[in-house]
């Protein structure tokens, strides 16, 4: 299958920018990952790699007290986050900075806690979680989502979608493995509930594309671009039991302390 068009891109980001968040989440399930995160110090440092425009960047800086760094490769969206840091007045704690994940430029074991939230795949499960594991201190948290299967046979739709865009996705029990490999004590999960899939993401996409195709009224090709990007909340109202986004929580071990 062909790449997508120059025009597809362009439409896609004036979609995806303007959205509260680029992939599912929301608040609640945030609060619960951090909860298994127990003994953090008092003032954490964090990485969030693959922020997007930052929503969760900024409910971070809410449900903790420490300083955040956030990492995403499409700078009109580290722009955005950058203008909403500003104007909550987060300066002080909150950086973002236009970087890959693959190489975030970040010095070693100088974090207390890594997030991302649906973007570590981008760069392949393993290799993510070995960065992620240097970039860690002795006893720091990871905290991730990744989309997993839920069915073994999913309607040729579901197959179709996932195979272009994430083909080496797999099961929880997958992830977990990936997890222990790379010297992480795994710590829990659960499952994404689905309102973090429509309030925040799916919700707003459709208004956008909605305001978008009165823009584009009469250009047949954005407008079938919409109609493609438009597929994919219908496809999870239809066939969401087949897939889910997890949230995995792991630990670097602690050091051991020395007789």
């Amino acid at each position: 299958m062909s790449e997508p068009s120059p025009r597809f891109w362009s439409i896609f980001f004036e979609v995806y920018e303007a959205l509260p968040r680029q992939g599912p989440g929301n608040r609640a399930s945030a609060e619960r990952a951090l909860g298994y995160c127990s003994e953090l110090p008092a003032s954490p440092a964090i990485l969030d790699l693959g922020c997007g425009v930052g929503a969760q960047t900024l409910q971070l800086a809410e449900l903790t007290t420490g300083s955040i760094v956030a990492i995403d490769s499409h700078a009109p969206a580290i722009k955005r986050l950058r203008a909403a840091i500003a104007e909550q007045g987060l300066s002080h704690r909150v950086s973002a900075v236009v970087a890959d994940m693959a190489d975030p430029g970040q010095s070693p074991a100088s974090f207390d806690l890594i997030w991302s939230e649906g973007a570590l795949y981008n760069i392949g499960i393993g290799n993510a979680l070995r960065i992620c594991h240097g970039l860690l201190r002795p006893g720091g948290y990871l905290a991730f989502t990744d989309a997993v299967w839920r069915s073994k046979n999913p309607p040729a739709e579901v197959k179709t979608s996932f195979d272009l865009d994430y083909p080496e996705m797999g099961w929880v029990k997958d992830v977990v493995a990936a997890i222990d490999d790379s010297g992480f004590e795994y710590l829990g999960g659960f499952t994404l509930p689905d309102e973090a899939w429509w309030s925040d993401f799916y919700t707003p996409m459709q208004h956008r594309i909605e305001k978008l195709r009165g823009q584009y009224a009469g250009n047949d090709e954005a407008v079938a671009i919409l109609d493609q990007i438009a597929q994919e909340p219908e496809m999870h109202r239809r066939h969401s039991d087949c897939y889910a986004y997890e949230f995995f929580v792991a630990r670097r071990p602690p050091a051991v302390p020395l007789e």
